[in-house]
């Protein structure tokens, strides 16, 4: 062979060879790490009443979704909001149940990201926020709780907290100045059983534990008036960390939307009142984060 004829049969080898090793290169680069395998479904909840009794209506749905899912459930029912957004951000939870305000934050802080909301009977996939007080307190508007003590619910409620502070605002009320005294309740039973009991003035508290709490005789008209109920809110939501396996989100997501069909013991949470589950986008809670804007709230430090 000539030394021209070698120098190229060198060549080509050598040009082989790079090819090879890059293509082993590139294989070993972009192979993707496989997702650490799911032992347990995390589910967290907030107390629209105590604890106890949201981990009992819970129960029903827990089990749907062991079967559904094939992982066993955790249910983990936090003593505010702000507890379930801290622990999904902490990678405790892997999907849980939000009020829309909560729902919005935790998309901000923990990775949430929303995939279904609930659609309750007679009031499809919205509900309401309403201002209630004592039939015997004297109060009939909005403007007669100047100089009075008010419950709202929680920081992170959105029927008990930013939307009747959006409200107010409209009225020019501003609650931290023009009412003798606020409180957090903590729940919107508690925030009913405050103005039962004559521990407030007036509260903070959403249509749908209204309706609760009166056909389980828990209040009666004897007991609470209401003074004032909001425009519709966007309904409370199931949502799930981002970073979930997309063939889990699928089964998960696939089992709401099929639970009323399926097994619609697993709806009696909150009093049986949810009769099935729609899609939801996080677009969907934009009015959320607007509202919050005309509050001036910075979602980032709540």
């Amino acid at each position: 062979m000539k030394k021209q004829q070698v120098g190229l049969f060198l060549g080509l080898c050598l040009l082989v060879l790079a090819v090879v090793m890059a293509g082993c290169g590139s294989g070993a680069k972009n192979t993707t790490q496989p997702v650490p395998e799911m032992k347990v479904l995390r589910v967290g909840a907030i107390p629209a009443e105590d604890a106890q009794k949201t981990r009992e209506a819970y129960k029903a749905l827990t089990n749907y979704l062991e079967k559904k899912t094939g992982l066993p459930v955790e249910l983990f029912v936090a003593t505010d909001y702000s507890g379930v957004i801290e622990a999904m951000r902490g990678g405790k939870l892997d999907i849980a149940y939000f009020g829309p305000f909560s729902y919005v934050l935790a998309a901000d802080k923990a990775n949430a990201e929303a995939y279904a909301v609930e659609k309750r009977k007679g009031s499809g996939t919205s509900y309401k926020s309403l201002v209630i007080t004592s039939p015997d307190s004297g109060i009939e508007k909005l403007a007669d709780i100047k100089g009075r003590t008010y419950a709202f619910v929680d920081p992170a409620s959105t029927s008990g907290n930013l939307i009747p502070r959006s409200f107010y605002k409209k009225n020019d009320i501003d609650p931290d100045k023009d009412f003798k005294s606020v409180v957090y309740a903590g729940g919107h039973d508690a925030a009913a059983l405050a103005v039962k009991n004559h521990k407030v003035d007036a509260a903070s508290m959403d249509d749908i534990t209204y309706s609760n709490m009166k056909e389980k005789n828990l209040i009666s008209d004897q007991d609470i008036k209401i003074i004032y109920q909001s425009d519709p809110i966007p309904g409370s939501v199931w949502a799930w960390r981002k970073d979930l396996p997309d063939t889990l989100k699928g089964t998960i997501k696939q089992a709401f939307l099929e639970v009323a069909k399926e097994d619609p013991a697993a709806l009696s949470a909150y009093g049986g009142k949810v009769e099935d589950y729609a899609p939801a986008n996080d677009a969907d809670y934009n009015v959320i984060r607007e509202t919050a804007k005309i509050l001036n709230l910075d979602l980032s430090k709540k």
